[in-house]
């Protein structure tokens, strides 16, 4: 059975921000970013929060900065680390920051997962020998936040 597709609610022009950044615990947080069919991607990452939004680290050839490109609406929510959703997905807006905020961000999300990374960083060290066509040299920030719900 097909799941149904999944439009999503364009993006409130009016909405503004919401100042604080709800609290998610755990290490993960699910981005549902959308396909131009207006089907959902759910994806869980690492992120850290500051200045009222979640950051975040990706490649920058990933499918979720292309629809993020694309579609700035998402959904965030807490989730496990293999995305199962702990808390229900609320509405956000996400944006790509300017590469000057890469090493700051990426240092606050070293110092967060620090025990983590010393397992990743050995794993992708190998997918990198056995699969040369994987990038991840090119690193963007996605800072996501959250909007009020009406």
């Amino acid at each position: 059975m097909r799941p149904a597709l999944v439009i999503p609610p364009e993006t409130p022009q009016a909405a503004q921000p919401k100042t604080d950044v709800p609290h998610v615990g755990g290490k993960f947080l699910s981005i549902t970013s959308y396909r131009r069919n207006g089907a959902g991607v759910a994806t869980p990452v690492w992120f850290v929060t500051e200045g009222g939004r979640f950051l975040v680290m990706t490649d920058e050839h990933s499918g979720k900065v292309k629809r993020i490109r694309r579609n700035p609406f998402v959904r965030i929510a807490a989730c496990s680390a293999r995305g199962r959703p702990r808390t229900a997905p609320v509405p956000a807006h996400a944006e790509i920051l300017p590469s000057s905020e890469t090493d700051r961000v990426k240092g606050l999300i070293a110092r967060r997962y620090r025990v983590d990374l010393v397992f990743v960083r050995p794993v992708r060290a190998i997918q990198a020998l056995f699969r040369p066509e994987i990038r991840h040299e090119e690193t963007v920030i996605i800072a996501i936040t959250p909007l009020p719900e009406d």
